[in-house]
């Protein structure tokens, strides 16, 4: 099976409670490479390295076939003052 942004996506949003999850392929359309930004009420008080590997459990089957997985995990008031801060 070839891994997909989508397949990703759909993965990420079974097994964890999220509020905004983006994909991106930077492998160049051979699938090996993405950068995830994952933002959940879940992550609250978590640490970074518990909340990385919530989302690497997610996608464990899918890891075997990926290069390199690049992670941003937010709390939903993370991202809100990360987006708030571009529009500024």
């Amino acid at each position: 099976m070839v891994i997909t942004t989508d397949v990703l996506e759909e993965k990420i949003k079974s097994c964890i409670e999220v509020t905004h999850v983006k994909i991106t392929d930077t492998s160049d359309g051979c699938g090996a490479k993405f950068q995830a930004l994952v933002v959940s009420p879940k992550f609250e008080g978590m640490p970074l390295l518990q909340r990385h590997r919530l989302i690497n459990s997610a996608v464990e089957e899918e890891m075997k076939q990926i290069h390199a997985f690049q992670i941003k995990s937010l709390t939903p008031q993370q991202y809100e003052n990360l987006t708030s801060e571009k529009t500024s």
